[in-house]
C-alpha cells in the first residue's frame, strides 16, 4: 500500500545538517497519519503509512529523512499505535501530537506490551468471552429443562449446577422421535459446551495466576487481591511500571485520585472520573473488589468503616479512601519489576 501525501511540497532537510525535528502520529486501524515539524513549530511534511510492520519502518525512515528525531508523540499507544510505540516511545491527530511535544505537554511514556503483563492482557481477553459464553449456555440448558417432559425434569430438578451439567452431558439420545428425544439432545449439547468452556476458563485462570507471579510475585499475597484483580492492576500499569513517576500517578491511572468537591458548609472530596482522565475502569473495579473483600474478612478495614460511619461519612465516601490506600500499597509492589519479570520481558522481546 503506497503512502498518501497529506501536504504538498515536502521540505526535506539535508542529512548532514543533523537538524532536530519532532514527529507526531495519529494512529488508526489501517493507516497511521504522521507529521514532522521543526523545533520552532514549522510543519515540514505529512504523510500516511499502512499500519503494518513494513509501514512502521517506512514511517520511521521517512521521519528521519528530515533530521534527527529526538522525540515523538504517538496517539493510542495501547491499541492501534502499540507496534509503532515499540519503535519510538512517546504518548499523547498527528500535527497536534507533535506540537504537544514541542510545548512540553506530551510528557508521558508509552505503556509497553512486551512482557508478562501483555500475556495477562491476552489471557484476560480470552477469558471474558469464555465466561460470557458459558453463562449463556447454562441459561440455555435451564430454559430447555423447564419445557422438558415431566419425568426427565423431575429426575434433574434437585441437582446442583455441576451435577446437572454432568448428567445432561451424559444423556443418551434415544432412537425414537418426538419432543422428549429432542429435549435430551438439546440438553446434552449445551452441557458439553459448558464442560469445554469450563476447561478453557480453568486453563486461563492458571495461566493468569502464573503470569501474575512472574510479573509481581508478592502481589497475590496482598490481602484481598486475587489473580483477576491483580491482572487488572498490572495491565493498567503495563510492562514498564517505572514510567509511573509516583504512587499518586498510579492512583490517578486507577481513577482513585481525590478532587475537591466542597460546597458551602459541606467539605468533601470525590474520586476523579472526569472525561477520558477518569482512570482505568477495570483497575478501579479491581480496587473496589479488594475493598469489599477486606470489609468482609479484614478486621482493620471493618473497624475503619465503623469509625468513619460514626463521623457522619457515607459508606460510598468511606470506600473511596481504602481504594486510595490499596493503590498506594499495590504501587510499591509493581513500581520496581522483579528480576524474574525483567528476564521474562527480555525473553518475550527477543
Amino acid at each position: 500500500m503506497p503512502s498518501i501525501t497529506q501536504s504538498a511540497a515536502p521540505c526535506h532537510i539535508p542529512a548532514d545538517a543533523a537538524k532536530e525535528v519532532l514527529l507526531g502520529v495519529d494512529t488508526h486501524k489501517d493507516v497511521h497519519a504522521a507529521v514532522v515539524i521543526t523545533m520552532l513549530g514549522a510543519a515540514l511534511d505529512g504523510q500516511s503509512f499502512p499500519a503494518t510492520a513494513q509501514g512502521c519502518r517506512q514511517l520511521v525512515a521517512w521521519a528521519r529523512s528530515f533530521g534527527v528525531v529526538r522525540r515523538a508523540s504517538v496517539e493510542c499507544t495501547g491499541s492501534y499505535g502499540a507496534a509503532l510505540a515499540r519503535r519510538r516511545h512517546g504518548k499523547t491527530d498527528a500535527e497536534a501530537a507533535a506540537r504537544a511535544v514541542l510545548s512540553a505537554r506530551a510528557t508521558a511514556t508509552a505503556k509497553t506490551s512486551d512482557g508478562p503483563v501483555e500475556m495477562l492482557r491476552l489471557f484476560k481477553l480470552a477469558k471474558g468471552p469464555a465466561i460470557k459464553s458459558r453463562t449463556q449456555a447454562i441459561n440455555q440448558l435451564k430454559s430447555v429443562l423447564v419445557c422438558a417432559d415431566s419425568a426427565l425434569r423431575e429426575a434433574l430438578a434437585s441437582l446442583t449446577n455441576p451435577h446437572l451439567i454432568k448428567r445432561c452431558a451424559a444423556l443418551e439420545v434415544l432412537d425414537a422421535t418426538g419432543p422428549a428425544t429432542a429435549a435430551r439432545h438439546t440438553l446434552r449439547l449445551p452441557a458439553r459446551r459448558i464442560q469445554h468452556l469450563t476447561e478453557e476458563i480453568d486453563d486461563l485462570n492458571q495461566r493468569i495466576a502464573e503470569a501474575v507471579k512472574a510479573s509481581t510475585p508478592g502481589l497475590l499475597d496482598v490481602r484481598g487481591v486475587g489473580p483477576d484483580s491483580a491482572a487488572a492492576l498490572l495491565i493498567a500499569a503495563g510492562d514498564n511500571p517505572e514510567r509511573l513517576t509516583s504512587e499518586a500517578s498510579f492512583a490517578a491511572l486507577c481513577g482513585t485520585s481525590p478532587v475537591e468537591a466542597s460546597s458551602g458548609k459541606t467539605q468533601r472530596r470525590r474520586l476523579n472520573r472526569g472525561g477520558n482522565r477518569g482512570g482505568n475502569r477495570q483497575a478501579n473495579a479491581a480496587l473496589y473488589r479488594i475493598v469489599l473483600s477486606r470489609l468482609r474478612w479484614d478486621d482493620r478495614t471493618r473497624n475503619y468503616l465503623q469509625r468513619r460511619l460514626a463521623e457522619g461519612k457515607t459508606r460510598r465516601e468511606i470506600i473511596r479512601c481504602p481504594k486510595r490506600y490499596i493503590a498506594r500499597e499495590v504501587y510499591r509492589l509493581i513500581a520496581t519489576p522483579s528480576p524474574a519479570a525483567s528476564r521474562a520481558r527480555a525473553a518475550a522481546a527477543t
